[in-house]
């Protein structure tokens, strides 16, 4: 009996993932824990393993395959002793998403389409039908083609017995885009000067970070909170603790940051909390989600029981999981989930900027560039290092004073860095 394999949910957000490599090819012996297939899920590429045992009979989805739905059929393996003309006839469930009626239609369709190509050639002059009702396609192929006006004659069906499906409606269109050329005349003097532009389809991990931070910004009541911390005493202390590890280990500003970050949320356990919709959910330990850039988009590793953690240790395990983030090998436990985020961007020179909350969190903290002020000091102007960090707040699990409290926290951490060498 085959064996169908499907598009698996890598993640808890995924609804679709890219087929971005086979490791198997049709005919090769598959054996439970092989490595079958490379995935682009919302988050990484990840590698996905065989779980049963037996030949890989047909591959349905090819390398390089963009939008797959979440329990498609992929591809189907045979079990020993089943014979490769099983397959002759063989049809998966589906190939992408249609509704009942959508899927009834199309086999009502396809009945018709083969009862038609049956028909000798002279029932085919006294026909109304067009040739494109002849065409082997999925409802959904067919209503896009329509809509951007496309010939189905001249696209190649990827689907079971050469069937025209939605991705290759849309892969056809994007061929042709790219095709047709960038450039186009502009309405400067005698035409001399022309505009170009490229249109880059969207990653999986972009559409994911534009559909939850629209629902960020849409659903939460953000509020910010704003303070400026003196860096001085911590600068020198980062300075100090460097000439001691050496070339062994270097701390970074945002070490001290996650570091500070934990021990607030200690001393403010209303802080550390999710919006479950009809609870909140307060955290005994304090995992820490860190933004970090990667090719396409971000991500965000967490440190998880920052609050009991040395310097050196959240340093080191920051820096692995930032490598990791930054070459798609992250594993899904080790970027979901969180109780609170921080994004830094104060190594690009930002002052000061507002982030968005990342669900269900309740905040998130921003932090801007460590710069020289000019700073008014019981009267005197004094040269100090500052820097401004801003709290966004889902007012629907924590009220003014207690942000307002974990950013007074905060401040005292970072401005007494010796507190965050002693716990």
């Amino acid at each position: 009996m085959t064996i169908e394999i499907l598009m698996p949910a890598l993640s808890p957000t995924m609804t679709e993932g890219n087929l971005v490599k086979w490791h198997k090819k049709e005919g090769d012996t598959v054996e439970s824990g092989d490595l079958l297939a490379e995935i682009e899920t919302d988050k990484a590429t990840m590698e996905v393993e065989a779980v049963d045992e037996g030949t890989l009979g047909k591959i349905f989805v090819l390398e390089g395959t963009q939008e797959v739905p979440v329990n498609e059929v992929i591809a189907v393996l045979l079990e020993e002793g089943e014979e490769t003309t099983v397959l002759e006839n063989y049809a998966p469930t589906s190939l992408e998403k249609e509704t009942p009626k959508e899927i009834e239609e199309n086999k009502n369709r396809e009945s018709t389409i083969e009862t038609k190509a049956e028909l000798p050639p002279a029932s085919e002059s006294n026909s109304f039908t067009t040739l494109e009702d002849r065409i082997l396609s999925s409802p959904l192929a067919r209503r896009l083609a329509k809509e951007n006006n496309i010939d189905l004659m001249q696209i190649q069906g990827t689907g079971p017995r050469g069937r025209i499906i939605k991705n290759d409606v849309n892969t056809f269109i994007t061929s042709q885009e790219n095709s047709s050329g960038a450039y186009f005349s502009g309405s400067f003097p005698n035409n001399k000067l022309k505009t170009s532009y490229r249109d880059e389809p969207l990653s999986q991990v972009r559409k994911i970070i534009s559909q939850r931070l629209s629902k960020s910004k849409q659903e939460i009541p953000h509020f910010y909170v704003s303070m400026d911390c003196f860096m001085d005493d911590l600068l020198r202390v980062r300075k100090t603790l460097n000439e001691i590890l050496g070339n062994e280990q270097k701390l970074s500003v945002n070490d001290f940051v996650i570091k500070a970050c934990a021990m607030a949320l200690k001393d403010t356990p209303k802080a550390n909390a999710i919006w479950k919709g009809d609870s909140i959910r307060y955290y005994d330990n304090v995992d820490i989600s860190v933004a970090v850039s990667i090719n396409d988009g971000l991500i965000t590793p967490i440190i998880k029981c920052a609050e009991q953690k040395a310097l050196t240790q959240i340093s080191k395990e920051a820096k692995e999981l930032i490598k990791k983030a930054r070459e798609n090998k992250l594993l899904p436990e080790e970027f979901q989930g969180g109780s609170f985020s921080i994004s830094n961007m104060g190594m690009y020179g930002v002052k000061q900027f507002n982030a968005i909350i990342n669900q269900p969190q309740a905040c998130i903290i921003a932090i801007g560039a460590a710069e020289k002020r000019a700073i008014a000091i019981e009267d005197k102007i004094e040269l100090r290092t500052q820097m401004t960090a801003t709290l966004s707040v889902d007012h629907r699990i924590v009220d003014g004073s207690v942000a307002a409290e974990l950013l007074s926290a905060f401040k005292k951490y970072i401005e007494n860095p010796l507190l965050l060498v002693l716990n």
